[in-house]
């Protein structure tokens, strides 16, 4: 009963902290402008507009910018945006993709040599771009013609289009005379960005909104809307009470504020799988997390299924590896159910006196909202019970990303992390977290892990080109994740988003990153 008190009185106290202030903002007056708060949650980047660098965000983005190859809106198959078709070779080492007759936003013919350019942008670390380390296996990109690109790899890959779903467009020329190392922070991305989707940049208000005017000459057709506008909030709260109130027609949401929305004509909820695993992340450069049985430890003093049930209201699934989808875990792994006993068993087996004892432990996130906060103190609650002190740190994207991906980083900055890195739609993209092949500068293993067996096992899944037997070499993967635990797996929630019932062939899919996907904005409207 102690614990539970604890446990209650830490989520109370995170629960408090939230506010719900709304920023002052004038909304256009045309009723054919849909507002929305398309970047509150997991990953928006207020301010960075820079698609080579986004690691959320990608609903927004994607408005303006656009893809060679897109998932489809139920996020199950790959198909064409910017390329009309693909063809690949026999070894599956060329890909030659014919593109789409399509303009830049100042009019200029999209070409190859903007895709070639792109793609050489992506492959290159001094950008900022994210994407690198997902493209080590291109080795060329060639513009064959105007409309034809050629991608050559240095063996196969089965998660190349997958993350080519992530690689936006970009105009070669109005890029090309910035240098590689000054792209990343450049102006060009929040004053005058141009891409090839429905909408075109018009402006941002620095901390307040972003708005998009209609691209007349888009190929799909002239847009139903006016203007997009992308609004800022402080917190999700102050999103929901200005859906609540008209100002805005979408937003995202925590499965905890559904509440407000069901059962209510005005609004649609939208409900879909995250594809994103919630972990804690070991600083495996810190000497704390060396034995395994203080790994295990932490495994054990987490009740997931009470966290799960009591902040996440039943939306979530534990997962004891990367993955949670039925073809990718094998029959038999450890579940890590909770008990509390065997982890102060294990500490006391590994010396934790010694090797730690009480002293507090940096636990970094960049998750801010009022559900992240109230798990970060039920987990709190729960490792102080066995002996562990940690000491949440809560940090906007941007801070997380220069303390954690600093090649040199300050190991009491964060000796844990509480992130999420996605796991699907192709499961290959859990990659770039756990192979020591992606540590930083070279790749964002922000864990720092170093396991030989973890990233052969990886290596090998990655380069299976039989469909077949793909599955089976992810079951390999969660095997070792599930034994050696990397990180401490949590869960992966649902995800939802509230759209306005006057919206219109409004497409919203809660994926991973925002997407992409196939969401038509040319086709979204409201109604009178």
């Amino acid at each position: 009963m102690k614990g539970l008190l604890r446990l209650s009185s830490a989520i109370a106290l995170a629960a408090m902290m939230a506010t719900t202030a709304i920023p002052a903002f004038t909304a256009p007056a045309r009723a054919a402008t849909l507002s929305g708060g398309f970047d509150v949650g997991p990953g928006g980047f207020q301010g960075n507009f820079n698609p080579l660098a986004a690691t959320g965000g990608f609903t927004w983005l994607s408005v303006y910018f656009e893809p060679l190859v897109t998932y489809d809106e139920k996020l199950e198959k790959v198909v064409g945006q910017l390329a009309s078709s693909y063809e690949v070779s026999p070894d599956q080492t060329t890909y030659t993709f014919k593109l789409a007759d399509a303009k830049w936003h100042d009019g200029k013919p999209f070409t190859a040599k903007d895709a070639k350019f792109t793609i050489e942008l992506a492959k290159n670390a001094k950008t900022g771009s994210v994407l690198a380390a997902r493209l080590n296996a291109v080795s060329s990109a060639e513009a064959k013609d105007d409309k034809t690109l050629v991608i050559k790899l240095s063996a196969p890959s089965a998660s190349l289009m997958d993350a080519l779903t992530k690689v936006m467009m970009l105009p070669e020329h109005a890029l090309s005379q910035i240098p590689a190392d000054q792209l990343a922070k450049n102006s060009w991305w929040s004053t005058a960005p141009i891409g090839t989707g429905p909408f075109k940049f018009s402006k941002y208000v620095t901390d307040q909104y972003v708005e998009l005017a209609a691209n007349t000459d888009y190929r799909g057709g002239k847009p139903a809307l006016e203007k997009i506008i992308n609004r800022y909030f402080a917190n999700p709260a102050a999103a929901i009470a200005a859906l609540r109130a008209g100002e805005i027609q979408f937003t995202y949401v925590d499965s905890n504020d559904l509440k407000a929305f069901n059962d209510n004509k005005d609004f649609r909820v939208i409900e879909g799988n995250s594809f994103v695993v919630n972990y804690l992340g070991f600083n495996h450069d810190s000497p704390i997390w060396k034995d395994i049985r203080v790994r295990q430890a932490v495994m054990y003093a987490i009740n997931r299924d009470a966290i799960i049930q009591s902040l996440y209201g039943g939306a979530a699934k534990p997962a004891n590896c990367a993955y949670i989808a039925d073809q990718v875990v094998p029959a038999g792994i450890e579940t890590y159910a909770y008990d509390p006993e065997k982890a102060r068993q294990l500490l006391k087996e590994a010396g934790w006196d010694q090797i730690n004892g009480d002293k507090p432990i940096t636990l970094l996130t960049y998750y801010t909202t009022p559900l992240a906060a109230n798990v970060m103190a039920a987990v709190q609650a729960m490792l102080a019970q066995v002996g562990i002190n940690v000491t949440p740190r809560a940090v906007d994207t941007p801070t997380y990303n220069s303390i954690v991906l600093n090649p040199t980083p300050d190991i009491a900055q964060f000796q844990m992390v509480y992130a999420g890195l996605q796991n699907g739609p192709d499961p290959g993209s859990i990659n770039v977290g756990l192979n020591e092949k992606q540590i930083p500068p070279a790749g964002p293993n922000v864990a720092r892990v170093r396991m030989p067996v973890l990233t052969s096992a990886l290596d090998a899944a990655l380069s299976e080109t039989d469909a077949a037997k793909r599955s089976a070499r992810y079951q390999e993967v969660c095997k070792v994740m599930n034994k050696e635990l990397p990180w401490g797996p949590l869960w992966v929630a649902k995800r939802y988003g509230v759209a306005s019932a006057k919206l219109k062939d409004f497409i919203w899919t809660p994926a991973p990153g925002g997407g992409p996907y196939q969401a038509h904005p040319e086709k979204w409207a409201i109604a009178e």
